[in-house]
């Protein structure tokens, strides 16, 4: 693990002071998933102890969020592809496919860095409708709500590693 976590590794070059919390929490999404699911066994990335949400879930799901989020963000709906791609989080993962899943999630990660090194500041505050109910956000809503809740599975992530390590 690296000694420092990345809002103290100093701004990110490229991206709004408005914008560095957002680009800090999904750097650092990365490098603790990471972290966390070296090693594990496809069983392990499969598990659902207590009926928890399995590890592979926690980490297409946050490939996901961002990536809906994110889209959001920039004033559009949600695709059918992304639609599918959200009912399929679920699914059970073979362990071939591990590195495909940790690279959409690092990928999604790149684009959504792009995005806010592309964002005009001036828009944060702009109003942006989320889902098919068009509840109302803004840019910065919804880019802080897909980074904080890339986040949150991170920390389920770990507890969920940890507890189906020492099963």
């Amino acid at each position: 693990m690296a000694e420092t976590e990345w809002w103290q590794r100093g701004p990110i070059e490229g991206i709004s002071p408005a914008v560095q919390p957002v680009a800090h929490i999904l750097l650092q999404v990365r490098e603790s998933v990471d972290e966390i699911v070296a090693g594990l066994s496809e069983s392990e990335w499969n598990a659902r102890p207590g009926g928890v949400a399995s590890a592979a879930f926690h980490v297409r799901h946050m490939a996901g969020v961002i990536d809906r989020l994110f889209t959001y963000a920039r004033g559009e709906s949600l695709t059918p592809e992304q639609l599918a791609t959200k009912a399929a989080e679920g699914a059970p993962l073979v362990v071939a496919d591990v590195p495909v899943v940790l690279g959409a999630l690092g990928d999604q990660i790149d684009r959504a860095i792009a995005q806010l090194r592309a964002l005009d500041p001036a828009t944060i505050g702009d109003f942006r409708g989320v889902g098919r109910a068009q509840l109302p956000s803004t840019v910065i809503g919804c880019l802080v709500h897909g980074a904080e809740h890339a986040m949150r599975h991170v920390g389920q992530l770990a507890v969920t590693a940890r507890i189906v390590r020492g099963a």
